[in-house]
């Protein structure tokens, strides 16, 4: 095999002066004045902010959470000219289902920690041989430790191409995927080319409203637009900036880390299914694991990229003749109805959820792991 084309070993490991500069960092922070509101709705809290902060310099410890994820496998492999980090946890099941499962903004490959061992070696968590998946968990091209691309056209289109192109080094001719955020956005895209992947899994599907508008609405199509209102009114603002000017938020975002910190944290209370606030269902330990993902590889700018090329060119008409499973969780930020899902794909399962929202993984692992299950024993 080529250089190129070569699977390398791979462990997470931040130089000790990257470390002593956060820390560095975090204790010359220049804050700003508090909110004028006694809640969320004009961004993190100042309070909550140099709280988290100071857990972060003082009491936070990387190393240990550094080889708590050092205990997947991990490799990097170049494709179309960028390094590619990834997760491959085969499981000690030979049968084992090969599965591709891509994570989002602001998310990173910590997402899946907690559901990595259930999916590869179920008969330790309470399921069957017949359950097993061999799992790989790439980050994103600019995103953690893969590489950052240095020309444009890395967008959701050539990711997808990117992620079977991956599977098919490693050898798996056949094999599932899933996705949630823009995750789902590749996973869709992944189900239309057809290429090997023979179903898709999806946390988020990509279906919106129909163009012409709903008459009478159901209660459930009620409910998520006014979900999109308030999303579109309140929750855009990030958005917008990442797909029209990444760079320039970039500068802030390399610049301060508990800048980098806010511009992820308040996502993650605003889309979590948390009651107002993110640690209601994650540590302070998981929240800062994720921020480590963006801030230690100075990935702020080259992850926002991915809004910039793919919002112009984004396929949400095209429909998926794979066979498609969904997971509904109630507090997913863009709810979308079976109604206006079933002309996109080819909808074989579909569960509501009890609870959970964006992050599915993190906030809900059992359940993501059972409907995972529960999907892919159709069409292994």
């Amino acid at each position: 095999m080529s250089a190129v084309r070569a699977v390398r070993p791979f462990s997470i490991h931040v130089a000790d002066d990257v470390l002593d500069d956060l820390r560095t960092r975090l204790s010359r922070t220049r804050w700003p004045e508090a909110e004028c509101v006694p809640d969320w709705t004009q961004g993190i809290p100042l309070g909550y902010t140099r709280e988290l902060a100071a857990y972060w310099a003082d009491g936070y410890d990387w190393r240990s959470r550094e080889a708590a994820l050092n205990r997947f496998d991990q490799f990097v492999v170049e494709i179309h000219g960028v390094d590619i980090h990834f997760i491959h946890q085969r499981s000690p099941h030979q049968e084992a289902f090969p599965l591709v499962i891509t994570h989002g903004w602001p998310g990173s490959i910590v997402e899946f920690h907690n559901v990595i061992e259930p999916l590869t070696n179920p008969t330790a968590h309470g399921g069957r041989a017949e359950d097993a998946f061999h799992v790989v968990c790439p980050a994103l091209p600019g995103y953690g430790f893969s590489g950052k691309p240095t020309n444009a056209g890395w967008g959701v289109g050539k990711i997808a191409q990117a992620w079977e192109t991956l599977m098919l080094r490693l050898g798996y001719q056949r094999y599932g995927a899933q996705g949630g955020d823009w995750g789902a956005a590749i996973t869709t895209q992944m189900g239309r080319n057809r290429g090997h992947c023979a179903a898709i899994h999806l946390n988020m599907p990509i279906a919106y409203p129909p163009a012409g508008g709903i008459t009478d609405p159901t209660e459930e199509e009620q409910l998520a637009l006014a979900a999109l209102t308030t999303y579109q009114r309140w929750e855009t603002g990030y958005s917008e900036q990442q797909s029209t000017r990444p760079q320039t938020v970039g500068y802030g975002l390399a610049d301060s880390p508990v800048g980098q910190m806010a511009w992820i944290v308040e996502k993650f209370a605003a889309w979590m299914d948390c009651d107002g606030h993110p640690e209601n269902v994650l540590s302070r330990d998981e929240l800062l694991d994720n921020v480590m993902m963006y801030w230690a590889t100075n990935s702020g700018s080259s992850s926002a990229r991915l809004y910039w090329e793919s919002f112009k060119t984004l396929d949400a008409t095209t429909r998926v003749e794979l066979p498609t499973g969904i997971a509904a969780f109630p507090k997913e930020v863009l709810p979308a109805p079976r109604s206006w899902c079933e002309p996109i794909y080819n909808i074989t399962h579909w569960t509501t959820m009890p609870r959970g929202g964006h992050f599915a993984a993190l906030e809900q692992p059992r359940l993501f792991v059972d409907d995972i299950r529960a999907f892919f024993e159709s069409v292994r």
